[in-house]
């Protein structure tokens, strides 16, 4: 690899470091993305739109206000792209959909867009998820699938998967996505990647198109702890718009990334967290453990409750945001999603008072397993990303629908909440796989922490993945 190349593959902080400090312009670094976008993403399909001219049309802009001796922001030349059910101005936001294409297009950016644009970052497109965000593995009957990068016949993940398609190719160094029941974490692990789900109402979700308003989060796709706590920390601040979000202030981690976590009380998630994990998941979390000296196990009571809890609450919130279009456009969905939309709208609600019930016993029962831990690690997925296409998946001796069975370790703590990282762990010679960190709420400092000092022992890191040309075919 070249010296140009090398420096081309740096990740946030280092591309806004060279930005700013005059050695590349941000014009050099949105070519060199949408050079990467053009090349890649056809093997990948991750973008669903490029906005190639107003791209380095900012970029320009950061350059010019170099040039002029104002600042920029401290994001300055960041390449970065969305997943396509946040609002960017002018743009049609799809959300995944057929439907939602015949929207006006959006009046103004999403809140998380403006703030990284102010910060200096250039947007350069959409990225491709599961309709309406209701799935594990961005498999989009109107777009097609995104494809893994590790391995072009596996899924990414979802629902965010074109977003970390995009970061594990390198085609871009940032991705935002959202994450409901998982949609951060699955495709984290399934990518490699870094990826952060903060806790509920931590970030501003006003001009994202929401999926279950209660339990929807919005959070950043990187290839490295001290990347994602740069964007976290832009990303913060109160936000009229979200309600949920409207009173809380910023509390900065980037700064908190090199210090020892000799004071925290790390656990390993047993029960529902070790039961539903393959051998392969249970490997990569023993390494984590190992490398941080852990040698407790808590159980998180009840969480298989809990994850139908959340999935109780998931369908009927969603089906009731849809059931306008589910009564006069039914043939324009996903058959799959309009099912899944359906059964939403006719659960019982005596259904949901008992879900709503489980969720305050479990959020009361993991509340007191943190008196006496600080942090619980846990597998993120419980396998590695599995074939596109695939319909089942063997768990623990049970058959279990596959697309679902995905996200059995992420959706009971979505539940509640909590503030959770993934951290990448390689395995050489086979699909990388992650560990969720999670945290009491408001705690996104010690999971990031914890994910830093894995990168420090050399667990956990996120290396591109190189793109194989025969994943269109």
């Amino acid at each position: 690899m070249s010296g140009t190349e090398a420096a081309d593959e740096a990740g946030i902080v280092a591309i806004a470091a060279a930005v700013r400090a005059g050695d590349r312009s941000a014009e050099h670094f949105a070519r060199r993305a949408l050079e990467r976008i053009s090349r890649g993403n056809a093997a990948l399909n991750a973008f669903t739109d490029v906005y190639a001219d107003a791209a380095l049309h900012q970029a320009r802009a950061v350059d010019a206000a170099l040039a002029a001796g104002r600042d920029p922001g401290p994001l300055a030349g960041v390449p970065f792209a969305v997943k396509n059910l946040f609002d960017v101005e002018g743009r049609v936001t799809r959300a995944g959909s057929l439907i939602n294409r015949d929207r006006a297009p959006a009046g103004a950016d999403a809140t998380a867009i403006a703030r990284l644009r102010a910060a200096g970052a250039v947007l350069v497109g959409s990225l491709n998820m599961d309709e309406y965000a209701f799935g594990f593995t961005t498999e989009n009957s109107h777009d097609g699938p995104t494809r893994n990068p590790h391995d072009p016949a596996r899924v990414a993940g979802g629902s965010s998967g074109g977003s970390a398609a995009a970061v594990a190719a390198g085609l871009v160094p940032l991705t935002l996505g959202s994450d409901t029941n998982g949609s951060i974490r699955v495709p984290s692990s399934f990518c490699g990647i870094f990826g952060l789900k903060p806790t509920y109402g931590r970030l501003s979700r006003r001009g994202a198109f929401l999926f279950s308003a209660s339990l929807d989060h919005v959070g950043p796709f990187a290839r490295s702890s001290a990347d994602l706590a740069a964007v976290y920390d832009i990303l913060q601040g109160p936000d009229a718009g979200d309600p949920v979000c409207a009173g809380r202030p910023v509390e900065a981690v980037s700064g908190l990334l090199g210090e020892d976590i000799g004071d925290l009380r790390l656990a390993l998630a047993g029960g529902h967290f070790h039961d539903n994990a393959l051998p392969e998941a249970r490997e990569a979390l023993r390494l984590a453990a190992a490398a941080l000296g852990v040698g407790r196990t808590v159980d998180m009571p009840e969480a298989g409750a809990a994850r139908a809890a959340a999935a109780l609450i998931t369908f009927a919130e969603a089906g009731n945001l849809h059931l306008d279009s589910l009564r006069t456009r039914p043939r324009d969905f996903d058959p799959l999603i309009r099912d899944r939309l359906l059964a939403g709208a006719l659960l019982p609600a005596n259904w949901l008072m008992q879900a709503q019930r489980m969720r305050r016993r479990f959020r009361d029962a993991v509340a007191r397993v943190f008196e006496s831990v600080d942090v619980i690690l846990a597998p993120a997925t419980p396998c590695p990303a599995i074939p596109i296409g695939s319909e089942t998946m063997v768990l623990n001796g049970v058959t279990l629908p596959a697309r679902a069975a995905v996200g059995i370790l992420t959706q009971p703590l979505t539940l509640i909440g909590l503030p959770i990282a993934v951290a990448p762990i390689p395995r050489p010679g086979a699909l990388p796989l992650g560990i969720q960190i999670i945290a009491p709420p408001w705690r996104e400092d010690r999971v990031l922490r914890v994910a830093a000092a894995l990168e420090r022992h050399g667990i956990a890191s996120a290396p591109i993945a190189p793109i194989n040309p025969s994943a269109s075919k």
